[in-house]
């Protein structure tokens, strides 16, 4: 049985679990079915822009091991903060061999800014002596092999896979997990949730491309704390939406 079949109406982000919805008296509404899936995914690519002609890894690093390092780096972590410790650290090491030779306290100090530095130095030391004792100083390509590394989870992995390998996969940050959730594309609570249900249920034209597309989306339209229904294209479409169109309406005519 198909997820969408699955589920209960009233799961997913933003559900009550009463049998009608408290605003406007009617059954709560499940997930986009797959026709209004690709609808969307079609909009977002008429309107959005998609991944861009030599786009770097992850932090614009130049190859995939520092790709990986960023990657880690950025967990729990604000971009200006990230590329303040990428920027120290790289000047003290570019290779699994020369961070291998840091001390850990050194390279801790260096990535203070981006916060959980204690937990990411261990990482980083763990995934060099991964690297140099396993993949003879190699990255691996392919999503099993990237989480087999310390520090290196599902939402890492992707990233690196569409920004440094150009693979197909959408990869899930905090814009592409809130704007799949709010409009029905999927009814995850985790991002690593979400990643499996777009993998299983993206239509295949928007798999190159639905990670940039989304995050643009989310940047530009989708905001976190007050999304720009007024001038959205989904809202047609949009379960979140269709769920608070009262409230909606009433704060954007005022």
């Amino acid at each position: 049985m198909s997820r969408r079949a699955a589920r209960s109406p009233a799961s997913g982000p933003g559900r009550t679990g009463d049998d009608t919805d408290r605003e406007g008296g009617r059954e709560p509404r499940g997930g986009l079915s797959p026709d209004e899936a690709a609808e969307v995914f079609r909009r977002l690519r008429d309107h959005m822009p998609g991944r861009i002609s030599g786009a770097k890894g992850p932090k614009d690093q130049p190859d995939a091991f520092r790709s990986v390092v960023s990657c880690i780096l950025s967990a729990q972590s604000r971009d200006a903060n990230t590329h303040l410790a990428t920027t120290r650290l790289f000047a003290l090491a570019e290779t699994p061999d020369d961070m291998l030779a840091l001390p850990e306290a050194e390279i801790a100090a260096a990535i203070k800014p981006c916060g959980l530095y204690n937990m990411k130095a261990r990482n980083i030391r763990r995934l060099c002596e991964e690297l140099i004792s396993a993949h003879d100083r190699v990255v691996p390509d392919t999503r099993e092999g990237l989480m087999s590394l310390p520090g290196v989870g599902r939402k890492c992995a992707d990233i690196v896979m569409s920004f440094t390998f150009d693979a197909d996969v959408i990869a899930v940050d905090t814009h592409v997990f809130r704007v799949a959730n709010r409009t029905g594309l999927t009814e995850a609570k985790t991002a690593d949730e979400t990643a499996r249900q777009l993998e299983a249920e993206a239509p295949d034209f928007a798999r190159r491309d639905g990670h940039f597309w989304l995050i643009q989306f989310g940047k530009a339209i989708c905001i976190a704390r007050t999304p720009h229904c007024e001038s959205c294209f989904l809202t047609d479409l949009c379960r979140w939406y269709a769920d608070r169109r009262k409230y909606c309406l009433l704060r954007h005519s005022n």
